[in-house]
């Protein structure tokens, strides 16, 4: 029952991915990541006030480094929903399970223990041939970029994962971290929009207008349902069930959007979500329960 709060979550943010490619029209990407962030302060200080949870944490650096990976992950991913089908920048960025595999191998290898990580590596090489299978037939020549950087808004996320694991150890509120988290899109988004340059309003389509708000409101209620469903649910099951949201934004791109997928596309996606359950799974006796990860 608590693996549906992970695919009502993954639905929120496939939502929200949509509001970004449409809004993306009209505002740049660290706009964006302001106008999110100020939506999300707004709306985590209501739940910390309602829940009686205090501000004042004992690891306060952990904190910044967190907000700093997650940011970063988080703009990467705007930025490939603004210049790459929705599917793609989403299939992109749920690389995260299989970069903490790729980093769990790494660690593996430092301390000479790869012998124990051959079918944990061997997922994370069927991960990257999808990657090529999702990327070649799916995007024009003068989208590479936008690839490239999906692909890393993927591994800052799953860096924003490890580090989220860290701080629940701690014994940090998931509303604390994650309101922290927007505090930080705020200012980094705020900062960074003033050496990209605010879009007038004069000039914001109506359609873009009108996605400001539900965009931020979309991403705090769906931090909060994957955090619920990782928080009473199996992680196995939990995390397997996050990748409902590539069909969601499979669905949306092509209603929506027109998006033409060649069937090695698909079979790329396809190839993608198999080898993150499998990771998942494998990795399983190495992470804990964890909450869920920002975006």
């Amino acid at each position: 029952m608590q693996a549906l709060w992970m695919v009502l979550g993954s639905f929120l943010f496939a939502t929200m991915a949509v509001g970004i490619k449409f809004a993306s029209a009209s505002f740049g990407t660290m706009e964006l990541v302001f106008y999110r962030g100020i939506v999300s302060v707004i709306f985590m200080a209501v739940v910390l006030r309602a829940r009686g949870t205090s501000l004042r944490t004992p690891v306060p650096m952990m904190h910044v480094w967190r907000s700093t990976i997650g940011i970063l992950s988080l703009s990467a991913w705007f930025y490939a929903i603004a210049h790459l089908p929705v599917a793609t920048a989403m299939t992109l960025n749920y690389m995260s399970g299989v970069w903490v595999a790729a980093f769990i191998v790494g660690g593996a290898l430092l301390y000479g223990q790869a012998q124990r990580q051959g079918p944990l590596l061997g997922t994370v090489l069927l991960g990257f041939a999808g990657v090529v299978m999702t990327l070649r037939p799916t995007i024009d020549h003068n989208q590479l970029f936008a690839g490239v950087i999906g692909l890393l808004s993927g591994m800052g996320a799953a860096l924003a994962y490890m580090q989220v694991t860290a701080l629940g150890k701690m014994g940090e509120p998931e509303v604390r971290t994650v309101f922290y988290f927007s505090l930080g899109t705020v200012v980094v988004g705020a900062v960074g929009a003033l050496f990209t340059g605010l879009t007038p309003w004069s000039e914001v389509s109506f359609t873009a207008a009108a996605w400001v708000i539900p965009i931020g409101v979309l991403a705090s209620l769906g931090q909060w349902c994957m955090t619920r469903a990782y928080s009473h649910g199996a992680t196995l099951v939990v995390a397997s069930m996050q990748y409902s949201g590539i069909v969601f934004a499979a669905i949306y791109s092509l209603v929506l959007f027109g998006d033409q997928i060649a069937p090695i596309g698909w079979a790329g996606i396809a190839t993608i979500v198999a080898s993150g359950i499998l990771a998942t799974a494998l990795r399983a006796r190495a992470m804990p329960d964890t909450p869920a990860e920002d975006h």
